[in-house]
């Protein structure tokens, strides 16, 4: 609310001046309005909720020897190297010639499925994926091969430490830098 302000100062002089009217403006309600206004889209909104994956782990006082043993025909095993660059191969290393994919529907996705159903269609059991994450790659790519298995509704997968060999493989295809 705006208050006019007409008192006058007395002073000394018996000059008669004109009034000079001061205005002050209450502040009050707008500040009340803005703390309610404040408080209602606080209460009114959704904050965003973190997603999380289920990642099955193993037990630590697992033994080793509790190991499946899972046919090389119906493996692929995929490597993480650098620059958002993938590889994977199928079987055994050096048995099969490994091929260098992207992220995404067109790269390693379409891959995930059509290899599924490929191995679906000759054994009948569902394809087993091995990730290898190298040093070289980063998290966003661990992250987004777990969202591709996700999607492509791969259900058995591991994650192992890379072995040298591979990582020679992924220095001759450049994607280890």
């Amino acid at each position: 609310m705006a208050e006019l302000d007409t008192s006058s100062k007395e002073g000394k002089g018996g000059k008669v001046r004109s009034k000079k009217a001061s205005t002050r403006v209450d502040l009050t309600a707008m500040v009340d309005l803005a703390f309610l206004l404040i408080t209602f889209f606080m209460l009114t909104t959704t904050l965003n909720k973190p997603q999380a994956m289920d990642l099955a782990m193993p037990d630590k006082d697992q033994k080793q020897t509790d190991q499946l043993a899972v046919a090389a025909s119906r493996t692929m095993t995929i490597l993480l190297g650098s620059g958002d660059k993938i590889e994977w191969y199928i079987g055994e290393p050096g048995k099969s010639a490994p091929t260098v994919e992207g992220y995404g529907k067109n790269g390693i996705r379409k891959t995930l499925l059509e290899n599924s159903q490929k191995v679906k269609q000759t054994t009948g059991k569902d394809m087993f994926v091995i990730v290898k994450p190298s040093d070289k790659s980063v998290y966003k790519n661990m992250v987004d091969i777990l969202d591709e298995m996700n999607i492509a509704n791969i259900q058995s997968y591991g994650i192992v430490d890379i072995s040298q060999p591979e990582i020679d493989l992924l220095k001759k295809d450049n994607i280890y830098q």
